[in-house]
């Protein structure tokens, strides 16, 4: 059990020096976003820019505690290893009723991008946290971080949404690095 306590807390510690790394030496979003160097080829530059982009409205929309707006982040067919997105709108309702000041910071470590004919997706590894105040004692606490796990998200007629697993994962990402974070 000490051995499996210590394995986690130095994941989480790697992932911490990872996320300090990639801030210091990055390309930053105007909210939510920071991207390691050398993350994408000059072929994916602009979707990289539309991700970023996406994940800022995700942010302000989440620092404002507006469930509409942060909602239009996600996809309607959204699908999380069974959870729709009806429930995402409710973990995130529920996070609003009991935390303040919610944020989120996210390293992209990695970016793939899949395209078949006027569809894309993309795979992003990524490393942050969630994080606010609860609202009874004023505390700043993290709500839940994560490290190299995988954001899927499609590209629809407005803009990059959250898929969930739907789809499943590009066959070279093991089955192990599935998201276990639907909130971002």
């Amino acid at each position: 059990m000490e051995s499996s306590k210590r394995a986690g807390a130095i994941v989480q510690l790697s992932g911490l020096m990872v996320l300090y790394v990639c801030l210091v030496q990055s390309s930053v979003s105007a909210a939510a976003v920071t991207v390691a160097q050398g993350v994408v080829a000059d072929s994916d530059q602009q979707v990289l820019k539309e991700l970023m982009s996406a994940f800022d409205r995700a942010e302000f929309a989440a620092q404002r505690a507006d469930l509409d707006a942060l909602m239009q982040f996600y996809e309607e067919g959204y699908n999380y290893h069974g959870l729709k997105r009806h429930d995402v709108r409710r973990v995130w309702a529920e996070v609003f009723s009991h935390y303040a000041h919610v944020m989120s910071k996210h390293v992209f470590t990695d970016l793939k991008v899949v395209r078949s004919g006027t569809a894309m997706k993309a795979y992003v590894t990524c490393t942050g946290m969630l994080f606010g105040n609860e609202k009874e004692s004023g505390k700043h606490i993290t709500i839940d971080s994560w490290t190299g796990e995988v954001h899927y998200l499609v590209k629809d007629k407005e803009a990059w949404k959250f898929v969930g697993n739907v789809g499943g994962a590009l066959p070279e990402v093991p089955a192990s690095s599935a998201p276990h974070h639907p909130l971002f």
